[in-house]
């Protein structure tokens, strides 16, 4: 936890530090993201186009969707990227947030080791999933943060009627770090997880851990965008930030970059465009 808050704390300096440059007239946004994203990759190359095209500079900070959230209260923060539908309306019923705008999704999958001892591998449901490993005791790492991944496993936890604890229920003293960190950590310890495929993905061909659960309509992933409210945070960028938004999600824009990236390297796409534009275009 001393950890994460030294690191917090420093991103919020060099923030603060920058957001006194973009007083001196220097466009900027600052946006506030959960970690996946911006560790897949996908965060800085809609940043770098977006800059490349219009000249008007994104810079962000990472932390779970909570923290990104929290970050955002202080009113140095333009906009929030995030997956955690609950803290996300809460974040816009306290007056902080304007609405969730439809970016993106992918999808959670539930990873072990391929010795399986839960027998969960080809199961179908998700929280069936889940009741196996509690019943067989099977080692579970949780990021226990309130991040978005957290969230999400929770539910899926309150869906299955079940609350975890236990000696086999581990939750990660650095999940705070992200999904990246607490993949790795689960394949050290040869456990079961809830991980956002992106991020295993990125890291499948250095661990041992495989896809053993994936396809049920409850590991959906779904990342919206959420402006800050400038009648709460008089100093927010807004006509800039909804520039970055209009463009993100216009289906000639952002949601191409979106569409197609990850598949050069992966063989398919890390993430799935899902803008009201996006979605309008599809069922015409």
């Amino acid at each position: 936890m001393r950890l994460f808050i030294g690191k917090f704390l420093v991103l919020f300096l060099v923030l603060c530090a920058s957001f006194a440059m973009a007083a001196d007239g220097d466009r900027f946004i600052f946006l506030s993201s959960t970690i996946g994203p911006i560790d897949s990759g996908i965060v800085s190359a809609l940043e770098d186009q977006f800059e490349k095209e219009t000249g008007i500079r994104v810079r962000h900070v990472g932390a779970g969707t909570g923290a990104a959230l929290k970050l955002a209260t202080k009113c140095q923060i333009d906009l929030v990227m995030a997956h955690a539908k609950s803290l996300e309306e809460k974040f816009i019923a306290d007056g902080y947030g304007t609405e969730r705008i439809p970016l993106m999704y992918n999808d959670f999958v539930i990873v072990g080791p391929a010795s399986d001892p839960a027998a969960i591998k080809g199961e179908k449901s998700a929280t069936a999933s889940l009741k196996k490993i509690m019943e067989k005791k099977g080692k579970f790492i949780s990021r226990g943060d309130k991040s978005g991944t957290h969230m999400a496993e929770m539910e899926l936890w309150q869906k299955a009627g079940l609350k975890p604890e236990g000696e086999w229920y581990v939750v990660y003293e650095k999940g705070a770090e992200g999904n990246v960190a607490t993949l790795k950590y689960t394949d050290q310890q040869a456990a079961y997880t809830v991980i956002d495929r992106a991020t295993y993905l990125s890291l499948k061909d250095s661990i041992k851990l495989i896809v053993l659960v994936e396809g049920d309509e409850a590991l959906l992933n779904y990342i919206s965008l959420i402006p800050v409210k400038k009648s709460k945070c008089t100093k927010v960028n807004s006509k800039d930030t909804m520039k970055f938004v209009k463009w993100m999600t216009s289906t000639a824009k952002g949601q191409m970059i979106i569409r197609d990236f990850g598949k050069e390297k992966y063989g398919s796409p890390l993430f799935f465009p899902n803008s009201l534009e996006w979605q309008k275009k599809q069922k015409n």
